[in-house]
């Protein structure tokens, strides 16, 4: 949401940052904590496995997001929030796990100016270190049922992941398809964004069903993860674009956000961002002119407005209690 259409709203800026913050901050932190006490009480022999798995716990991974989404949609359907954060905290640690994998398939050394796991330890403990996170998830996903989950909700869970990791997978490995490659549409990289998306879905259709929300409920907030998820993603893709150091990543190592894809689809753009895409050698005076004329399109952020007013419509059919799923969606 544009910075014009919250005043529109009565929304300022600087009072929705506080919101979410505030959210954030009693939503997701006890779940967090939670996640990082049960990893780093394992018992690793290995000094750097330990320091690694210290390093992603403490200093790198501060995903409250997830967890709060948990808790603000199973609100939404008119369930207690706390029955969510045996879960949160399981879900916690898978997707640490997921992420982990994630650079190393992307050789992401950097991110948000910060090291990964993988740029900072190497590939072999980054991966030991993502399998321990997922272990240890999935170890305590099973032992919900102690804290009150039926044991029929944690099937149905579990059910949910499943088809989750093969979802993320498939993405992956389609994105894998789209490295060097100036050709690839919009079309294309918006199905394989909408697979990404399948991480967000999980969390929220899982949550409306701790809620017991209905299943209407189910599938609406299903609907809205996955549209915050692409939502997410897109957002990603935009800073991605306009950070320079991430656009080179991006172009040498992984595929074309889509801010660049949509430049080079568009007759005005096409064969400006060719003449520095088609370079063997991009400099960072190149990267700076990419980012100039990409920003001249402005389909990806029409986009994202679209999606967000979908996304806003979908809460807008759940529950009473989805005022504060509207700010978290408002933040975007």
């Amino acid at each position: 949401m544009k910075r014009t259409e919250r005043k529109r709203e009565g929304l300022s800026e600087k009072k929705l940052t506080e919101q979410v913050q505030r959210l954030l901050k009693e939503r997701g932190s006890k779940p967090l904590e939670m996640a990082r006490k049960a990893i780093l009480e394992e018992k690793i022999e290995c000094k750097e496995a330990r320091e690694a798995l210290k390093y992603f716990m403490t200093e790198y991974w501060q995903d409250l997001a997830r967890p709060t989404l948990l808790s603000l949609c199973c609100e939404a359907v008119g369930g207690n929030p706390e029955i969510t954060i045996p879960i949160a905290v399981s879900m916690t640690l898978i997707s640490g796990g997921i992420d982990i994998h994630d650079d190393i398939i992307d050789q992401s050394k950097v991110k948000r100016n910060r090291p990964t796991v993988f740029g900072k330890f190497g590939k072999d403990i980054a991966l030991l270190v993502g399998d321990a996170l997922l272990f240890k998830g999935f170890t305590l996903l099973h032992e919900a049922v102690e804290k009150g989950i039926p044991v029929e909700k944690i099937a149905v869970i579990i059910g949910i992941i499943k088809n989750t990791f093969f979802e993320l997978g498939d993405a992956e490995a389609l994105e894998l398809q789209f490295r060097g490659r100036l050709d690839v549409t919009s079309k294309e990289y918006l199905s394989v964004v909408e697979k990404k998306a399948a991480d967000v879905e999980a969390h929220t259709r899982i949550s409306a069903i701790l809620g017991n929300g209905t299943k209407r409920e189910i599938e609406t907030l299903g609907k809205f993860g996955r549209l915050l998820g692409m939502i997410i993603v897109l957002g990603d893709d935009m800073m991605d674009a306009s950070n320079i150091d991430e656009l080179q990543h991006r172009v040498q190592s992984e595929h074309l956000p889509l801010p660049i894809l949509y430049a080079l689809q568009n007759p005005k753009t096409k064969d400006r961002m060719m003449s520095f895409l088609s370079k063997e050698e991009i400099t960072k005076r190149d990267l700076q002119k990419i980012r100039k004329i990409a920003e001249e399109d402005s389909n990806c952020s029409h986009l994202l407005r679209e999606l967000i007013q979908e996304a806003s419509l979908q809460v807008d059919r759940v529950g009473e209690d989805r005022d504060n799923l509207k700010i978290l969606l408002n933040s975007f």
